[in-house]
């Protein structure tokens, strides 16, 4: 029996990296699992994976940031797999650049998919949290339900060339805390993971000159770091590398457990040692 057996987990952002981890360390210890990609193969990926462990998977996938995607991915899990007990904001990623070069659609699209979007998906939540919560009281029952917000330590202490993205990561950790004091009267716990440097393809190494871009929504964004930069950043970290995905998911399957029942409002660093 998995810890998770019967839960249901709502992980955005996991057809690659960090997510596709969380999905999968769920998965493995027995939730069942909406995978949510903006495209269909990454996301596709996941699900045959979750599958052939084993699990139950479906997609909702699609764009955070659209106005709806909140309610059709709480939908997605009631409607397909019977309920909801842990949502993790995950998806995201960063566009770069000093403030003085910064345009608004840089600084709102980084606000959009790492605030707005985790903001919409739990006010849809919020409904069907109120009335299963009473329904479950009513039978003298006790559910603890999960949300964990990603947020990154340009949160926590800021980064240079990230004002949007530090910004943002800093409104996930007031999120967390403030939902956690409204929350806890429906025995749900709200914390948060802020990461340092993780392998992703995010943050891949990069020779010198090169530049890594991905497309998002027709959008070539710069990605990835130099190989002279990660070198000097592992000698900083006292563990002398920077995470794997694996290794992140397992930080926020902390929070998704039930090990963490009375833990709410919080923020883990997870940084390596720095």
């Amino acid at each position: 029996m998995g810890q998770l057996d019967g839960k249901v987990a709502v992980v955005t952002g996991s057809g690659r990296g960090i997510g596709q981890q969380v999905a999968l360390r769920l998965a493995r210890d027995g939730a069942s699992v909406v995978v949510n990609d903006l495209d269909d193969a990454p996301a596709a990926e996941t699900i045959g994976m979750i599958e052939a462990m084993g699990g139950k998977a479906v997609a909702c996938n699609g764009d955070v940031t659209a106005a709806d995607f909140g309610e059709r991915i709480v939908d997605t899990a009631v409607k397909q797999l019977g309920g909801l007990h842990i949502v993790v904001n995950n998806a995201g990623y960063t566009w770069d650049n000093v403030i003085q070069k910064m345009t608004d659609e840089q600084w709102y699209a980084i606000l959009d998919v790492h605030v707005t979007a985790p903001f919409r998906i739990l006010r849809a939540f919020a409904p069907y949290l109120r009335a299963v919560h009473d329904a479950e009281t009513t039978r003298g029952e006790r559910v603890v339900r999960k949300v964990v917000n990603v947020s990154s330590t340009s949160g926590t202490h800021g980064n240079a060339g990230q004002v949007n993205y530090s910004s943002a990561k800093a409104a996930v950790t007031g999120m967390t805390r403030t939902l956690a004091k409204e929350w806890g009267r429906y025995a749900v716990t709200v914390n948060c993971v802020a990461f340092g440097y993780v392998q992703t393809r995010l943050t891949r190494p990069l020779a010198e000159g090169e530049a890594g871009t991905i497309d998002v929504q027709g959008r070539q964004v710069r990605v990835g770091v130099q190989g002279a930069r990660i070198a000097m950043m592992n000698q900083i970290i006292p563990l002398g590398r920077g995470g794997t995905p694996a290794e992140a998911a397992g930080a926020i399957y902390l929070f998704c457990s039930p090990d963490s029942d009375y833990v709410s409002g919080q923020t883990l660093v997870v940084n390596g040692g720095t």
